[in-house]
Formats: structure tokens, sequence, C-alpha cells
């Protein structure tokens, strides 16, 4: 029986065809909305990506929050061999709940943890959306076996019931980066949820001061750090998994 069980792994197919790179892209472009902001924005995103000397359209992207310091990062590359890049950091505009998982719905909180995108919504009743994958296989094990919750999204405008909203503009840009690597082939677009930036210690000292009592919140945004400490080294993703506690192992 497996020890561990496998978050997801950042592949991409390479071996797509032009026709189909194009196709997920244009099937954004069927929303009145969507086929709105790509006319709007996407020549801006190209011209800001080389700006910075990046390729357009990205291969891969990564995306990082982090709760008490309010900041989003999209990172990309363009292939497989190279390190990551930071694109952008945006404004997180709103947060709900406090540092800490979501364990049961309707506690407010934005999770914490390692997810994926796996929808795109176009027709947001906040402008334009991007799911998690929340609850994830840690979730499930450590969170209400029967209410854990659902709907969590990056998405505009400023409201927060436990997601991560960024406004309109920005999400238009993330919105249009994330459905060309989608378009190139990357399934699984990583999301890192943290409860602080670790390198920050004025986010370290809030960190140690609201979880002090409470040591399984701690040993959680512990547990989490192994991923953000192997970024910070190597630009690369880590492999993540689960054990049977619902503790994340990272390697």
């Amino acid at each position: 029986m497996t020890k561990y069980i496998l978050l997801f792994l950042v592949v991409t197919n390479t071996t797509i065809t032009a026709s189909s790179q194009t196709s997920f892209v244009e099937l954004q472009k069927t929303s009145m909305r969507g086929a709105d902001v790509f006319d709007r924005m996407e020549d801006s995103v190209k011209k800001q990506f080389e700006a910075k000397k990046l390729n357009w359209p990205p291969q891969t992207m990564y995306i990082r929050s982090f709760k008490y310091d309010r900041q989003m990062e999209v990172w990309v590359k363009n292939n497989q061999k190279e390190p990551f890049k930071l694109f952008k950091t945006y404004k997180v505009c709103m947060q709900s709940g406090a540092i800490g998982p979501k364990r049961i719905e309707g506690d407010f909180q934005v999770p914490e943890g390692f997810y994926c995108i796996n929808e795109f919504n176009p027709n947001s009743n906040y402008h334009l959306s991007l799911g998690l994958n929340y609850p994830n296989a840690s979730d499930k094990i450590l969170s209400d076996s029967t209410r854990p919750g659902s709907a969590i999204y990056i998405h505009g405008n400023c409201v927060s019931t436990g997601c991560i909203p960024i406004s309109d503009i920005p999400i238009e840009e993330v919105f249009i980066i994330a459905s060309n690597v989608k378009a190139r082939g990357q399934d699984f677009i990583p999301v890192h949820v943290y409860p602080v930036r670790y390198n920050e210690k004025k986010s370290m000292d809030y960190l140690n001061e609201t979880t002090k009592d409470k040591v399984a919140i701690h040993d959680f945004a512990v547990n989490l750090k192994a991923a953000y400490d192997y970024f910070e080294q190597k630009k690369e993703l880590p492999l993540i998994m689960v054990n049977k506690k619902g503790q994340y192992i990272v390697e």
C-alpha cells in the first residue's frame, strides 16, 4: 500500500500541435467577457513580458500567495531546464479569516497549502476567476469530513469569504497567462498559499506571536516552510506528497 499521496507533478506536454496550443485560449474567447479581456489586455501582457526579457507565451506558470503580506506572485519559465523567473507581484486587495489553514465550510479562512488551478471561469460573478482544487489530499484528512468547504478562487473584484481577490485588471493579466500556459500543455498550474513570507522579519514575528498558543497551526506553518525554502534556493518546485496523517512531505 502506498505510504504517501503525490499531490501533482508539473508536467508540460511538449508534443501538442499548433492548433491545440490555441484551442484553450479560443475557448475562453467564446465568452463575451473573455473575448473582451483578451482583445484589450493580451497585447499589454505580451509587452510586459518583452520588457522583462521573458518569452511570450511562457510554457510553465507557478503562483504563490502570502496571506499576512497580502501578496500574490506569478512565476514563469519557457522550458523545464531553466529556473522560474518572477513576472509580477500582485496585491491581494482583501483578506478574510486569520493565520491558519481552512478546516470547515463557512470559517471564512483562505486555505494554506499546495494546490493547483482546476477551473477557468470567464463569466464569474467576480469578473474572472481561477478555481483551486480545495480540498486537496491533505485537507481531506485534516478538515471536517462532511463539510470541508469548497469554491476557493483567485478572482477579480475586492471581496473575500475565503478566496484570493486581486481586483479586475490583475486577474485579467493572470487569467490570460494561465490560459496560454494551459493551451501550451500545462495541465496543472501549481498555487502555493503560505501564511506569511518566511524571509520577512515582521511577517515571522506576526506568525510567531499569533501561533504561540496554537501548536497545531504553528507546526502546520513550519511544515509549509520546507517547500518555500526549497523554491527560494533553487527556483524550482519540489516534489510534494501527503502522508496518512495529512502532513506534507517535501522532497
